[in-house]
């Protein structure tokens, strides 16, 4: 998908759908929150790493635009990349397309985050070492 460099699979689960069968719309932010913790996988210890090392995000807005239903055993892939890196602020953005049946784009939204101090939850700029990081990855 162009732009985006990482992506991760799914598959949706019967939990994930409501009585007819198509996912609830809330389960899409539960996904980008999927894709968001695997991006930051590729960071050294994950989220979790970056914790330890003193940062974290909290998520001050999401917004998601539904363009086409998903169903229980759909395959999904999700794609994320990270955006508007500017002091404390950051931004992911995602699209989620359908693989088990060709159609495109199903979902895509984003989602704003703060830098915080992992101790205090106090805003702190983003470190030079992980705004580098994201920009490498990015390209």
């Amino acid at each position: 998908m162009d732009g985006f460099r990482f992506s991760t699979d799914l598959s949706v689960r019967f939990s994930e759908t409501d009585a007819q069968g198509v996912v609830h719309n809330a389960v899409y932010l539960v996904w980008f929150e999927i894709a968001r913790i695997a991006y930051l996988a590729q960071f050294d210890g994950g989220y979790q790493g970056l914790v330890e090392q003193g940062v974290d995000a909290t998520t001050t807005e999401a917004q998601v635009r539904y363009l086409d239903g998903t169903r229980f055993g759909d395959e999904l892939r999700i794609h994320v990349r990270a955006t508007d890196l500017r002091g404390a602020r950051f931004r992911f953005e995602y699209a989620i397309e359908r693989t088990s049946e060709p159609g495109g784009v199903v979902a895509d939204g984003w989602t704003a985050h703060a830098c915080v101090n992992a101790e205090t939850l106090r805003p702190t700029r983003m470190p030079a070492w992980l705004a580098e990081a994201i920009a490498g990855i990015e390209g």
